[in-house]
């Protein structure tokens, strides 16, 4: 699903010559960076990083991974996503199960006034509180935000930022397929996304990878109105690849007022929702 050779590829052709001191004509053919150009500014030689490129050099060194993100300008989950695809071959981390410890849905159930949803690295929802059902209005379990964000097409009105949340999604997946290289069920659903929407593909090609631990996420609900909530997302400390993702709204916003008013609605309804899908 991905691979070092390729991770490079993406990243030397974005690099501007001129940032690297390179100077730069009309007869340049190469977009960024050409292979032998990155080899001298990292202090390799050119047949090293060539077999790099072509998947024929082993255990790079930390010193000429450092290097490389440095000519490269790798940030933070850059860095560390090239490490993870230059030690695959001696470290395949196997992909993790989908069970949810029963004192997790406990405390998912806790959390009364903000959406609240626990997800594995596939993006597959395990569980959901109450209000992050009225907020999808459909039950958690089955729902993948990738699936739900590329796929289905009538859905796609809920996300107010819908091209940046395809960037989030596709940089989840790229992290968390450098990390299970030998996840099937995650080749699966890349396949699926790359078969059914050209926007993914064109993504995936890009190779970019995200890290994206809390941030504002904005919502058009057909009921209540657009939704401006703020996404933090805690990993779970168990090595389960799973992580709590809590949408809360600011004090006194409109948001606090749409999601009262949502839950409200609900309620009014005589709808009845479990406290926790599971």
């Amino acid at each position: 699903m991905d691979d070092l050779a390729g991770f490079l590829r993406t990243r030397r052709s974005r690099v501007d010559p001129a940032t690297a001191g390179i100077p730069s004509d009309s007869r340049r053919r190469v977009q960024g960076l050409r292979r032998e150009e990155v080899a001298h500014l990292s202090g390799v030689s050119v047949d090293y990083y060539v077999r790099l490129e072509q998947g024929r050099a082993t255990q790079p060194s930390d010193q000429v991974l450092d290097a490389l993100a440095r000519v490269l300008g790798l940030d933070e989950t850059e860095r560390g996503h090239l490490d993870r695809l230059a030690r695959q071959r001696c470290r395949r981390a196997k992909a993790p199960g989908g069970r949810v410890r029963p004192e997790l849905l406990r405390v998912l159930g806790l959390v009364a006034d903000a959406p609240a949803l626990i997800m594995n690295h596939r993006l597959d929802v395990l569980a959901g509180n109450r209000l992050a059902g009225l907020l999808f209005g459909r039950p958690m379990p089955g729902l993948n935000i990738a699936r739900h964000i590329f796929l289905e097409e009538a859905e796609r009105g809920l996300y107010a930022d819908w091209e940046n949340c395809t960037h989030d999604v596709v940089g989840h997946l790229r992290l968390a397929a450098g990390k299970y290289p030998d996840d099937a069920r995650l080749a699966s659903l890349v396949g699926e996304l790359a078969m059914g929407s050209e926007r993914f593909r064109r993504l995936w090609a890009r190779a970019d990878v995200r890290a994206r631990t809390h941030g504002r996420k904005a919502y058009m609900h057909p009921l209540v109105g657009r939704l401006d909530l703020h996404q933090e997302n805690f990993a779970l400390p168990d090595e389960s690849g799973m992580e709590l993702l809590v949408l809360s709204a600011a004090p006194g916003s409109p948001a606090e007022d749409g999601l009262r008013l949502l839950a409200g609605m609900d309620a009014d309804s005589g709808d009845a929702h479990p406290a926790v899908h599971a």
